[in-house]
């Protein structure tokens, strides 16, 4: 017997329709919700419904499976019916990872979870503890980056489906490896969305930068929080993913007394507790506010980490002298040091790309360097450049693992973006494909007229619809085999090592993090390791704090080590183990 439920609290009449069968009407109850058990309906059964007298077929908003689509009937699925194999996983926690970010549609050429899967040893080698997919519940066409999804419950299908991304998660669990997946909760894709046809799902008045807010605060927002709340419970619990990242938790507009990312924090610390398992929820956030990540004992919100855009800002402003848009704040030494050292370069201060003061600062003292991840790059940071070139496209192999040395070394949670470990030369483009032409004409469009304000000639912006803009942007795993690319990927898997085998590495106290700087080379010291950068085209000599007691880790051949004296060729970076 199946059950069908749903939430449509200003229908007179809803009628279910299973495909091939007469109408039935639900029942209406309590809350605006409506209900019927079909005894016969099982698995597989394919259905929509049907509002007052609207002929309009709609598919369920909390549907587990859209094998036909967005627009087309939704499927009964039971989550029971997976045979797991990961009964031995005890989970990954955050504090201590290394994260890596892909995009299933472009990490292998079938660009499915199954061949995925095929690649999990490779991060295995590498070194990585938890795999961070983008989006993957379902949106309109065929490839996207996972931002315009409309059905919160289900796994796209062209990328496996519910069974494909079981196998997914089964199949990193088996190997040691955990998966975030991330979850976009503050607006509607612009194609596909029915669910606000059911209720007032949507804010009276407001938008964000990607459509309409979601009505969290209104009336009637009860419902509609507990439908955000149900879909991240059913992540964690049902697809046994470790943990979530909440994309953009600043346009989640909510004035009530308890704020929604509180609330989720409070049900998922629930579930973990009955699952046995760390369970991680990580904030997406540009507003540098410390109370995303501070307990909710202290007042805040009870979040386990944030994304840290100030830490991108200042490496790679600082390795590629990039100081447009809001580079033009970045890429000092003293900014490195501010931020290895605090976490947030604006942080009560003055902001010129935002024309005010912006961020709070970070209590050095109390607060985890864990609670930050930290990334040299990552899907937006590559992607929403015009051409969406890759830092590799502009650095040199020694500054790249200058850059990833550095980040390695840092007090915070470090992620590498697809590629990155070998100097990926794929680009990373924006791509669509709405099916619809008025959609997919107004988003090429207005990518052109974004970049174009930024001085971007037109013709060197792709097409996100362009099928190639799609293909150029998956990965090519044949790089691997060229000496250059297996020397970059080498090092970062000796560099993941080394992080893991010392304790002063992973150690994320903030205060004890120490930072000299001087001409093109900075110096940081974490208890007895001590790393020097050279970012110089000339050979460098630099004196350390204490006395070296061997050589840990060279990003290149020559460096030469007199006592308490480096001397580091251009480009270049050691760590040392020290007294």
């Amino acid at each position: 017997m199946t059950e069908f439920c749903v939430w449509a609290p200003a229908a007179s009449r809803v009628r279910l329709r299973i495909i091939g069968e007469p109408d039935r009407d639900l029942t209406a109850g309590d809350g605006g919700w409506w209900t019927l058990d079909v005894p016969d309906a099982g698995p597989g059964t394919d259905y929509v419904y049907l509002l007052d007298d609207d002929e309009q077929a709609l598919p369920d908003p909390r549907s587990a499976w859209q094998p036909a689509g967005v627009h087309g009937p939704s499927r009964v699925y039971d989550h029971a019916t997976h045979r797991w194999g990961d009964q031995g996983w005890t989970g990954r926690q955050l504090p201590g990872s290394v994260l890596y970010e892909l995009h299933i549609g472009t990490f292998t050429p079938e660009g499915t979870f199954d061949s995925a899967i095929e690649r999990l040893d490779h991060l295995v080698e590498l070194g990585v503890d938890l795999v961070e997919l983008l989006p993957v519940n379902a949106f309109n066409g065929d490839h996207n980056w996972g931002y315009d999804g409309v059905c919160w419950f289900a796994p796209h299908q062209m990328y496996g489906g519910p069974d494909g991304l079981k196998r997914f998660v089964d199949a990193c669990h088996r190997r040691g490896l955990g998966v975030v997946l991330d979850v976009v909760y503050n607006h509607f894709g612009p194609s596909g969305a029915y669910a606000p046809m059911f209720g007032p799902y949507l804010a009276e008045t407001g938008g964000n930068t990607w459509g309409r807010t979601i009505n969290l605060d209104g009336p009637h927002s009860g419902e509609v929080r507990r439908y955000i709340i149900d879909s991240v419970l059913m992540w964690l619990r049902d697809y046994h993913v470790d943990g979530l990242r909440l994309d953009a938790v600043h346009a989640l507009r909510d004035h009530g007394a308890v704020h929604l990312l509180e609330e989720l924090a409070v049900e998922v610390e629930a579930l973990s507790t009955h699952v046995g398992r760390p369970l991680s929820l990580i904030a997406e956030s540009d507003l540098n506010d410390p109370k995303l990540i501070t307990p909710r004992e202290a007042g805040g919100h009870g979040l386990h980490a944030q994304w840290n855009d100030d830490a991108h800002h200042a490496l790679h402003s600082l390795l590629t002298g990039e100081r447009q848009g809001y580079y033009g704040d970045f890429g000092s030494l003293q900014c490195l040091s501010d931020v290895l050292t605090g976490a947030f370069f604006h942080a009560g201060t003055w902001s010129s790309f935002r024309g005010r003061v912006h961020g709070r600062p970070v209590d050095r003292t109390r607060t985890a360097g864990h609670r930050f991840v930290a990334y040299l790059q990552n899907h937006d940071q590559i992607g929403n450049r015009a051409t969406g070139d890759r830092i590799s496209a502009t650095l040199s192999p020694h500054l790249l693992r200058v850059g990833a040395t550095l980040l390695m070394t840092a007090p915070f949670t470090p992620m590498l973006f697809m590629g990155e470990e070998w100097g990926a030369t794929t680009p990373w483009q924006f791509f669509t494909s709405h099916p619809e032409p008025e959609l997919a004409a107004a988003v090429a469009d207005g990518r052109r007229r974004e970049f174009a304000a930024h001085g971007w000639p037109e013709g060197d912006v792709p097409d996100p619809q362009d099928p190639g803009t799609f293909a150029r942007s998956r990965l090519d795993w044949a790089e691997l085999d060229k000496p250059e690319h297996r020397e970059t990927y080498d090092f970062h898997r000796r560099l993941i090592a080394l992080r893991k085998s010392r304790p002063d590495l992973t150690d994320p106290r903030l205060d004890r993090v120490e930072v000299r700087h001087g001409d093109q080379f900075v110096v940081v010291r974490r208890g007895r390791t001590v790393v020097a950068a050279n970012l110089a085209p000339r050979a460098q000599r630099i004196t350390l704090p204490g006395l070296v007691r061997s050589v840990l880790l060279a990003s290149r051949g020559g460096v030469t080590v007199m006592r308490d004296v480096v001397e580091l060729p251009p480009e270049s970076a050691v760590v040392v183990a020290a007294s």
